[in-house]
């Protein structure tokens, strides 16, 4: 899950150097000027409360056409007379040498005939109909094997939400603001009865959202065009009176109201009508949607270590959405902070992104300006004897389950958070590969997920259970269950990284669990939900308490007797989802069910 802030990590996937935007050339029929755009990116957004800025310098120069920084599937055409290896985005139709020395060819053979032909009437020519454009014929949804979430949701937030990832708004509502919100609070702007959210994902700063009328919400930053749509404002006229108010506070209103607003991702020319969406997910800064016919569309783009990786190796940031290729049939999604899995329905686990930790579980080569990692490949050989059953992601790190109940883990380890414990502590362990997790065999997990050093899981029979980094109470331990046998110590003899996957949260049968940055939720069989870990941003809804100890009931009035089926995080903000009292149980909730109070998978 996304990196947060107020926090200095040392490893280095919490870290991003800034770097510079390459402009390519290219010369349009017509073209005298362009303008050249140099963009010093801002470190991915790593424990960091405040979007991502970019600062642009314009310089002029002569015999080239600007290029797009992003890719917006234009329909104009251009001619490019000139190509450079760090290509960012190519037009939606590019004109070839070899199309060119057809249309030559096709013009002298033209020119021959001519000669030795009859030439028509001038007035019959006049007389003919221009020809009409086509318009491209979009693919009509396949067979469905994904089953539509049906259980219509209420979304409760909260968190310090300064970069609009709460989606209230930049105004205050019955004078709240719609910042620092310490407790779960509704989001009305997504009211169950006119919105109707059934499915929700947390990136590290923006949010994806699926409506019971099939339509794709968005909302918190989108300097990468991790929401898919357009959200220009020309920063608004404030009112006179606001200069004279009494709040001292109100930093908020500057947020730019078409991000920190739900809004709607335009797919018309994307899909074919009838397509029905069944699940979103969401990086640090792209988003994904799957089809009920197996289909996936996402846009944004991926980063790595040094900025910017891209979205494809042709498209470097995507604005809106398109086909991701490669893909068919896939039951499931998972994303991590950067990188993305896809389960299809013969069990084979795809990833794609960055796979700078290993975290694609697959060697990702760079060669020129084509990176493999961009590209879905299996992450393994999967038969069907031995195939996958569930995914699941953390920051830097991934898990599967296979038919036969193993967990699966691969990627960054430097605190042991795949559940390896080799080479724990050191900032450059890495497993390479899918690798079986030894501590969880026999286990029967029925949830998994990672935070960026650290991970948590439900069995079958309602244990949760931790493992990983110490010192932000992301395993929610007290300080007597740490050992020499279990735990890693730092220099200071104090805990550091808990080794083995260990029972906490005792008083209560955990069905679901989600983890933020460094923090975490358990879903129990009553439908109540306990947080734990660091909350410096107010990301675990316990109030002003920095650190949560140990997995703590979340209890305030706005979701007090509610029935809690879901939860996510991202980087300093957090979602608890109640199934709306209008809704019978035993319908799916983003992949989860929802049978008697008790959500699992």
């Amino acid at each position: 899950m996304p990196p947060r802030a107020k926090k200095t990590e040392s490893s280095a996937p919490a870290k991003a150097a800034a770097t510079t935007k390459a402009s390519t050339k290219s010369a349009a029929t017509k073209a005298a000027k362009v303008t050249k755009k140099t963009t010093t990116e801002i470190p991915s957004r790593s424990r960091k409360a405040a979007p991502a800025k970019k600062v642009e310098e314009e310089e002029t120069k002569d015999d080239a056409a600007e290029v797009p920084e992003v890719n917006g599937d234009a329909k104009e055409e251009v001619e490019e007379t000139e190509e450079t290896e760090e290509e960012v985005a190519k037009p939606a139709q590019k004109k070839t040498a070899a199309s060119s020395k057809a249309a030559t060819a096709t013009a002298s053979k033209a020119s021959v005939k001519a000669k030795t032909t009859k030439r028509k009437d001038r007035d019959d020519e006049d007389q003919k109909p221009a020809k009409k454009s086509r318009k491209a014929v979009l693919p009509g949804p396949g067979n469905p094997i994904n089953k539509l979430p049906e259980v219509i949701l209420d979304i409760f937030v909260f968190g310090e939400g300064t970069s609009g990832e709460l989606g209230l708004g930049n105004q205050k509502h019955e004078n709240k603001k719609p910042v620092d919100v310490k407790r779960p609070r509704l989001n009305h702007n997504l009211d169950a009865l006119k919105v109707g959210v059934v499915a929700i994902s947390c990136g590290g700063m923006h949010v994806v959202a699926l409506t019971h009328d099939n339509k794709i919400l968005t909302w918190g930053v989108n300097d990468d065009r991790a929401l898919g749509r357009d959200t220009t404002w020309d920063g608004g006229v404030r009112d006179a009176d606001d200069s004279d108010s009494d709040d001292d506070d109100e930093g908020f209103k500057e947020m730019n109201p078409n991000e920190a607003t739900p809004g709607r991702v335009n797919f018309d020319d994307v899909v074919a009508a009838g397509t029905r969406f069944v699940q979103v997910v969401a990086t640090d800064s792209a988003s994904f949607v799957l089809t009920e016919d197996g289909r996936v569309f996402g846009w944004g783009t991926f980063r790595g270590s040094d900025g910017i990786i891209g979205f494809t190796n042709t498209v470097r940031v995507q604005q809106f959405p398109v086909q991701v290729e490669g893909l068919k049939n896939i039951t499931r999604l998972a994303a991590g902070a950067n990188h993305v899995l896809a389960l299809d329905s013969d069990g084979k686990v795809f990833t794609w992104g960055s796979g700078g930790q290993f975290q694609l579980g697959r060697k990702a080569i760079t060669r020129g300006n084509k990176n493999t990692g961009l590209n879905p490949e299996p992450c393994g050989r999967f038969t069907r004897k031995h195939h996958a059953v569930a995914i699941s992601a953390g920051s830097y790190h991934s898990f599967y389950i296979d038919n036969d109940g193993e967990v699966h883990a691969w990627g960054l380890n430097n605190y042991s958070q795949t559940g390896h414990n080799d080479d724990a502590g050191r900032d450059d362990a890495m497993v390479l590969n899918p690798k079986i997790v030894k501590s969880l065999r026999g286990k029967k997990i029925v949830s998994i997920e990672g935070g960026m050093h650290h991970s948590v899981a439900a069995t079958a029979e309602g244990e949760l259970l931790t493992w990983g980094r110490v010192d932000g109470h992301q395993v929610g331990h007290h300080a007597s269950v740490y050992n020499e046998d279990n735990t890693v110590y730092d220099e200071h003899e104090k805990p550091r990284i808990l080794i083995e996957p260990t029972v906490a949260g005792r008083d209560f049968k955990t069905t679901f669990v989600a983890a933020g940055t460094d923090n975490n939720f358990a879903i129990t069989d009553k439908g109540t939900v306990y947080s734990w870990g660091f909350s410096a941003n107010y990301q675990t809804g316990q109030g002003t308490t920095q650190d949560i100890e140990e997995p703590t009931l979340i209890d305030n009035t706005a979701i007090r007797d509610r029935n809690i089926v879901w939860a996510g995080a991202g980087g300093q903000y957090s979602i608890v989802a109640a199934s709306h009292p209008t809704q019978p149980p035993g319908v799916v909730v983003n992949g989860h069910i929802a049978q008697n109070g008790v959500n699992g998978h």
